[in-house]
């Protein structure tokens, strides 16, 4: 794990698609204070991806948000970001550390049961994703809802740092944050809204509350 990485942070940002664009919903999070923003785009061109990222890392560049590209190491060592996240069908961590053995660089690992959320502890990642939390469209075969209970039980039970996803908006954030969920992503709430920093903060606001 990264020494001095915050273990609870809050928001974790993915964008997938957002309505006002790539450019313009990172500078949203930038403004809110977003610590983590990553740049999920499923099925675009390597190269579409490297001219995003290499936008996004401008915006983020300087500032307290941290910038993670999803899926691919060599983009993400490209354009310099601060981290990748890896699924379970990627390369495994340790792979991922030889090609980009930079200093400080963050990995980040998707699991979705509890036995991915143990078998993660041995890779070492900086932090684990767990979800999906409920039923979520954002990708093409989606891995079975946990429910809040039992993704709020492996949140509780992992040592790793770690973000809950999938389905989570205002209505249920509290809920699962209640469960023992610690830091969380909101995708759809805030990818499909014309307004992402409006929506950012009505969720910093509840997580906030919850924390205390």
């Amino acid at each position: 794990m990264l020494d001095g990485m915050k273990t609870s942070y809050g928001l974790y940002m993915v964008m997938t698609d957002p309505l006002v664009g790539y450019d313009a919903c990172a500078k949203a999070g930038v403004a809110c204070g977003v610590p983590f923003i990553q740049l999920r785009m499923k099925g675009a061109t390597r190269d579409e991806i490297v001219s995003e990222a290499s936008k996004i890392r401008e915006v983020t560049r300087g500032t307290d948000s941290l910038f993670i590209v999803n899926d691919d190491v060599t983009i993400a060592k490209e354009v310099d970001a601060d981290g990748v996240h890896l699924g379970q069908s990627d390369m495994p961590i340790a792979e991922a550390r030889r090609i980009w053995d930079a200093p400080g660089k963050i990995f980040g690992l998707s699991t979705h049961s509890e036995e991915q959320a143990e078998a993660a502890i041995a890779q070492q990642p900086d932090y684990i994703g767990i979800g999906p939390v409920f039923p979520t469209p954002t990708k093409a075969i989606a891995d079975p809802a946990l429910g809040i209970e039992r993704a709020g039980a492996i949140a509780k039970a992992t040592p790793l740092p770690h973000v809950v996803l999938g389905g989570i908006d205002e209505t249920n954030l509290a809920e699962i944050l209640n469960a023992g969920a610690v830091n969380y992503c909101a995708v759809r709430a805030i990818m499909q809204s014309q307004t992402p920093e409006v929506e950012i903060r009505k969720l910093q606001k509840i997580w906030a509350s919850c924390a205390q």
